[in-house]
């Protein structure tokens, strides 16, 4: 039988300079992600779409969570297959489709990752295991689009 759990958030809007959701202009897209026993996370919108640059915007977000959980259990893998990873390191990229409706979608995202393990000779093994990664990773198994990788792993002593 599946085991199923629940997370809780507590989001508050911090945008209302007074006026409300008047105009379009009339209020900031700040907002405070509160999540219990945890420090909470400022955020925005883009600043393309009028939010503040300097603040965690839903899509920075998103392409985070989905690094986050490949990495993890990317490194619970090789943890099971004897191989030693001593550094990870993730530059990924997601890709947005904005709409003229104002509307839009993640197409893909390309989740880029450095790993350093310490034998040259599981190399190709460690690589591999990062599509096993994505067919376990809670989060790119809940998405509509495809979430690729471009792996660098290398031995310590190349």
């Amino acid at each position: 039988m599946a085991k199923q759990h629940q997370y809780k958030t507590n989001l508050v809007w911090a945008g209302n300079k007074g006026s409300g959701t008047m105009d379009y202009r009339s209020y900031d897209r700040d907002f405070v992600v509160s999540i219990e026993n945890k420090e909470p996370i400022s955020g925005s919108s883009d600043s393309v779409f009028l939010g503040d640059k300097t603040k965690y915007n839903p899509e920075d977000l998103l392409l985070s969570s989905i690094s986050s959980c490949h990495m993890l259990w990317y490194l619970h893998l090789c943890s099971k297959n004897d191989i030693v990873v001593l550094e990870y390191a993730d530059n990924a990229v997601g890709t947005m489709i904005e709409n003229a409706d104002g509307s839009g979608n993640f197409k893909e995202v390309v989740l880029q990752p450095t790993v350093v393990i310490s034998k040259k000779e599981q190399v190709a093994q460690a690589n591999a295991l990062h599509e096993e990664a994505n067919k376990m990773c809670f989060i790119a198994n809940s998405l509509n689009f495809p979430v690729k990788h471009q792996p660098n792993c290398k031995a310590i002593n190349e």
